[in-house]
């Protein structure tokens, strides 16, 4: 597996290279910003499969489009997600407001399932997070911000975190199967382990799939026979749909995606853009 320089260089790579291909719109959309909410360039509205490339339909800031055609490992390498299905999308307005108003807060109730919980059951603050297991963005997080967040703050009793599976199956096919492994991972209350296994490992499972996760179920010294019934019967396939509808229905369209309390903050963030936020949330009364 590659160190987190070698992907972070790989990432810029890819980026600088579509990014000539919309005349820098693009590569500025996907370079890294200190803001989360700052970042408004370019927005990729839909992705198709076409005789073996990608078409992408970017939307951009003078509410103009256009449309390009990349491979699937360039569309990987950058972590373009493509959006809910159309069924589920409204129309493209053709003009945008000059100042996009804040993104209102989401009723944690329709967040909230029987999904796996890290820390204090009765946190002041509880983040949900969206998020596909083959997805190299949701991987960073996993590894880079989640070890900061989890010392400072749910080791500590002040946050909890759900988890809840958005498998981008159009552009991940192992990412359904491997949601349903943590499922029956957690079955014998190894969700975390599982979990942190899969980001570890990603890169080694992509391609391959079930076989890997019946290998990983007996490191962990599961009962594997109970393990691989549940993954070849597809006992959680739905469970993993229901996850994937209900972020659709709240506005999820690409993973990580998390709410903070409701607030909603998307992509694979540093430490500091959740520690704003959280420290926002702490401070109110409770």
């Amino acid at each position: 597996m590659e160190d987190a320089d070698s992907k972070l260089t790989t990432y810029l790579l890819a980026g600088v290279a579509l990014g000539l291909i919309l005349g820098g719109a693009l590569g500025y959309f996907y370079s890294q910003s200190k803001q989360p909410s700052s970042v408004s360039t370019a927005v990729v509205e839909n992705i198709a499969e076409k005789g073996g490339l990608f078409e992408l339909t970017i939307s951009l800031d003078n509410n103009e489009s256009t449309t390009v055609y990349v491979s699937k490992a360039l569309v990987e390498k950058l972590g373009v997600q493509a959006p809910a299905p159309p069924s589920t999308q409204p129309p493209l307005k053709t003009q945008a407001p000059t100042t996009p108003p804040p993104a209102p807060e989401v009723d944690m109730d329709k967040l909230v399932d029987d999904d796996p919980v890290k820390g204090n059951p009765d946190a002041q603050v509880v983040i949900v997070e969206f998020s596909d297991f083959q997805c190299p963005f949701c991987e960073r997080w996993a590894q880079q911000t989640l070890p900061e967040l989890k010392q400072k703050y749910i080791d500590t009793g002040k946050v909890k975190l759900i988890y809840r599976d958005f498998p981008l199956s159009s552009l991940h096919p192992e990412a359904q199967k491997a949601a349903e492994a943590t499922e029956c991972a957690d079955d014998q209350g190894k969700f975390w382990e599982f979990h942190d296994i899969l980001f570890e490992k990603r890169s080694e499972w992509s391609g391959v799939g079930a076989s890997k996760f019946k290998q990983y179920a007996a490191d962990l010294g599961l009962d594997t026979a109970a393990f691989d019934a549940c993954l070849d019967t597809d006992k959680y396939k739905d469970e993993v749909l229901d996850d994937l509808n209900a972020g659709q229905a709240v506005g999820v369209t690409g993973t990580p995606t998390f709410f903070i309390n409701g607030q909603k903050l998307v992509g694979a963030q540093p430490f500091t853009a959740f520690e704003t936020v959280i420290d926002e949330e702490l401070a109110k009364p409770s």
